[in-house]
């Protein structure tokens, strides 16, 4: 479980509104499974149904100080359910807390992705 308090949600949907009509990308920097902050980035691909996540490379960093990277994009007008082509390009965040953001709906779900299969992550 990862707990996303609501200024940490908030910060997530902003940065989602404030991309339309593409995706939005970034990340939640989790300690002890609460995320204690959003660190919005940047879609280098700047499209309304794919991401390629650009942040600040001191934030990778983040990990050898404790704290877990959790990526979050947004889906502009599907549900917070990774696509097939999320889970394609899954890449660096197989296995690891992968969480989405649909605009149209104003959901936040959390996943894991492994080997192409998709499981609930359980957010509060």
């Amino acid at each position: 479980m990862v707990v996303v308090p609501p200024p940490v949600r908030e910060a997530v949907a902003e940065h989602a509104r404030q991309e339309l009509p593409n995706e939005s990308c970034g990340l939640l920097v989790v300690r002890n499974g609460v995320a204690e902050r959003y660190e919005p980035g940047h879609n280098a691909a700047a499209s309304p149904y794919r991401f390629e996540l650009e942040v600040d490379p001191e934030l990778w960093f983040l990990e050898d100080d404790g704290y877990e990277l959790a990526v979050v994009h947004s889906h502009v007008s599907a549900p917070p359910r990774p696509s097939r082509t999320d889970v394609e390009n899954v890449g660096l965040w197989q296995g690891r807390a992968y969480v989405i953001y649909s605009v149209a709906g104003d959901e936040l779900a959390g996943w894991t992705i492994e080997d192409g299969e998709i499981t609930p992550l359980a957010l509060g």
